[in-house]
């Protein structure tokens, strides 16, 4: 443990001596790079330098145990044993610190919101979903913006794609993968009876272009005339566009924007996402040897949630959490539910590191 640390810690000085050097300033994209990889070893490297004073002072204490005078050993045993307990409460917290990162977590996310079974209800439910999480973007301070949206006649949506911009959104949201189920009794349900139907999302790391190469044959573009809301545009430009990636039959539509420049835009993001997710999920399937994670995020086909409105409660079937504060929940208040998944995903990391 000592030894990485130190190793952190040298690391760290030789970033804040880039910052000097001209590569560096005449490059705010190497700059902002360096300094997002700045800011996410700085509490590792204050934890490591806590742990290295604390490692200092109990090796200095256990010299005085061959000092001769009794009251003195007596005094440092107390005192080797608080410093033993502080030591490792420290190493616990760096083990976590020091976990492998998902590179992926840092970026900004694209979000899918599809209704599934259920019929109206479930278009009602996917709407509902997507309130949740920009209520949650907006105490969170993730800015949201729309990609595409179908929408039903009496607010309900069939699907909605949108983007959550901000550092850290894809880290803190990958865990809404899979499929939410709610059971309640419509209002679209004249008997009052309960109903249960579903909804899919899928969250996707918001890719760069340097992350995905995108070569133009392999598109295939088409341009359609909107529907839905939007004013005299709709039905009377052809600004929707439909992009298919040929050699995987990935297909993203975009007519939520006015202008067809503005919608290829969007589309291509969501493409180059998409793309992205597929890759991993390939990458992962040849690595059979990395058993699938407790909080998984990879299978969309997957009950991941129940939201049952009489009962007020939210169970998350993947770490055995129930609420029963739904209400809130819905409103965006997701951070306890959050930092439980990923509490629950760095046991499962720790249970296999070695430091």
């Amino acid at each position: 443990m000592k030894e990485k640390i130190l190793e952190i810690i040298d690391h760290f000085e030789q970033i804040d001596e880039q910052f000097a050097t001209q590569e560096v300033i005449n490059n705010p994209e190497l700059m902002k790079k360096i300094a997002q990889e700045r800011s996410r070893l700085e509490p590792l490297v204050l934890k490591g330098k806590e742990y290295l004073e604390v490692v200092q002072q109990f090796e200095d204490t256990e010299e005085i145990l061959n000092d001769g005078d009794s009251d003195l050993i007596q005094l440092a045993k107390e005192e080797l044993a608080d410093l033993d307990s502080l030591k490792n409460k420290i190493k616990e917290k760096l083990k976590v610190l020091l976990l492998p990162r998902n590179p992926n977590d840092d970026k900004s996310t694209i979000m899918e919101i599809r209704a599934g079974t259920g019929g109206e209800e479930a278009a009602l439910f996917a709407a509902d979903l997507y309130r949740m999480y920009s209520h949650y973007a907006e105490r969170t301070n993730l800015s949201i913006s729309i990609l595409d949206a179908n929408e039903t006649g009496i607010g309900g949506m069939k699907s909605i794609i949108f983007s959550l911009n901000g550092a850290g959104a894809y880290g803190l949201l990958k865990f809404e993968s899979g499929v939410h189920r709610v059971q309640r009794v419509p209002k679209t349900e004249a008997s009052g009876r309960l109903h249960t139907s579903a909804a899919t999302v899928a969250v996707l790391p918001e890719a760069e272009e340097a992350d995905i190469d995108i070569r133009d044959e392999d598109l295939k573009i088409d341009t359609f005339r909107a529907s839905g809301a939007g004013g005299q545009h709709v039905n009377k430009t052809e600004s929707a566009i439909r992009i298919t990636h040929l050699p995987t039959g990935v297909v993203v539509t975009c007519q939520d924007e006015k202008s067809q420049h503005k919608n290829r835009t969007a589309a291509m993001k969501v493409l180059r996402s998409r793309l992205l997710a597929f890759e991993e999920e390939r990458l992962a399937k040849e690595r059979a040897e990395t058993r699938r994670s407790l909080v998984s995020t990879g299978d969309r086909s997957a009950k991941i949630r129940t939201y049952n409105f009489p009962q007020n409660r939210m169970t998350d079937h993947r770490i055995n959490y129930t609420s029963y504060d739904l209400e809130n929940l819905l409103n965006g208040e997701l951070t306890s539910l959050i930092e439980q998944l990923q509490l629950a995903e760095q046991q499962e990391q720790l249970t296999g590191m070695k430091l």
